[in-house]
């Protein structure tokens, strides 16, 4: 399996959810913070029920999948968590990619993301 899917391989669950418990302790962060950059409330990550709706593990697969494609060249999944929260963007007007999901826009820096790894200027 190459090295790129297994950040995104040891969040999954066996039905394909994001398990936040490992998420956030791979980012080493708590559940808190991880709501927080996902812009998401603390009962979203903390409650059973709110945590398996579609729309909370919509935006912590959006989260999954940006820290999958950055933690190549970033180095690690704590590095790359770093560079979502703190990396000013260019595109974005300088928002960083947390800003721009909490926006709901996470297809956008998706799309930056494969327009960087092509070559493609920032």
């Amino acid at each position: 399996m190459p090295t790129s899917f297994a950040f995104l391989d040891q969040t999954a669950t066996e039905t394909g959810d994001v398990a936040i418990d490992r998420l956030s302790g791979l980012l080493h962060i708590t559940r808190s913070e991880l709501a927080l950059a996902a812009g998401l409330s603390r009962d979203a990550v903390s409650k059973t029920t709110r945590a398996r709706s579609p729309a909370t593990q919509s935006r912590l697969r959006d989260i999954v999948e940006i820290l999958n494609r950055v933690r190549p060249w970033a180095g690690s999944p704590q590095l790359a968590f770093a560079w979502y929260r703190s990396q000013p963007l260019p595109s974005f007007g300088d928002q960083t990619a947390e800003a721009i999901v909490k926006e709901g826009r996470a297809e956008a820096v998706k799309r930056y993301l494969d327009r960087i790894a092509v070559g493609g200027y920032a």
